[in-house]
């Protein structure tokens, strides 16, 4: 058998790993500052490069700010930093073959967990910013832009509902990559009864989370996200 290939770690993965472990033990907590470039050179006998490779690496995690001339800071990593960091590999995936299907998909699995969750769970309160959100996309009928906004404002009063900031992280994630998805959906239209169709199935999803039937809710949310993924098919195939 050949022998197998061992790849050496480089100097910049030993220090950020270090640096990496004291963060986590709590040695360094969120807003202190690491040691200056010249002591880490020091403290690991390697030179300047390797150092900011380091704290570079350890940035891209979310573990540390880094801004020119001061001492690193440590941070803590939000949810919407971790996902954010997929963005560009979602885009990539988005440009591949099937890839807003895949995306739809997973926004159908997404949201009707939230709708059903809210259904069970939903406070006085959230009825009624859910209620306000549904008024606001009535009253923008019409403008594309104005709908457009509403439509992902009534969307994210349901990832609120959980108090969870992952779920409002990846709510805000699939909507800012299916941007193109609620252009291309709405544009087309030549008057009114576009929106009034998605309005429709809005209140539906409202009046289902609002009666506490997380049945109907997540049914409601299901036959409009299912609109919405043929919608956007037919006008693409349309364009062609």
């Amino acid at each position: 058998m050949p022998p197998a290939t061992i790849r050496r770690r480089k100097l910049y993965e030993e220090i950020a790993d270090d640096l990496e472990r004291m963060i986590q033990d709590g040695q360094y907590a969120p807003e202190d500052l690491l040691p200056s470039e010249r002591d880490l050179m020091s403290q690991y006998g390697v030179g300047r490069p390797a150092v900011r490779e380091a704290l570079f690496h350890l940035r891209k995690m979310g573990l540390v700010e880094v801004r020119s001339g001061e001492r690193a800071r440590v941070t803590r990593p939000t949810p919407a930093f971790v996902i954010g960091t997929l963005s560009g590999t979602a885009r990539h995936m988005l440009a591949a073959p099937g890839g807003v299907q895949d995306f739809q998909n997973a926004r159908l699995f997404f949201e009707t967990g939230l709708a059903r969750h809210a259904a069970l769970h939903a406070g006085a309160d959230d009825l009624a910013a859910f209620e306000a959100a549904l008024a606001a996309n009535r009253a923008a009928i019409g403008d594309l832009r104005r709908f457009r906004d509403s439509d992902v404002a009534f969307h994210y009063v349901l990832a609120l509902i959980p108090r969870n900031a992952i779920f409002t992280a990846i709510h805000a994630a699939l909507a800012d990559w299916l941007t193109e998805q609620r252009q291309t959906t709405l544009a087309p239209a030549q008057d009114n009864a576009l929106y009034e169709t998605v309005y429709e199935a809005h209140r539906a999803i409202f009046e289902g989370v609002a009666s506490r039937d997380p049945d109907r809710a997540e049914r409601a949310m299901r036959e409009h996200l299912d609109y919405v993924s043929r919608r956007y098919a037919a006008v693409v195939e349309g364009r062609r």
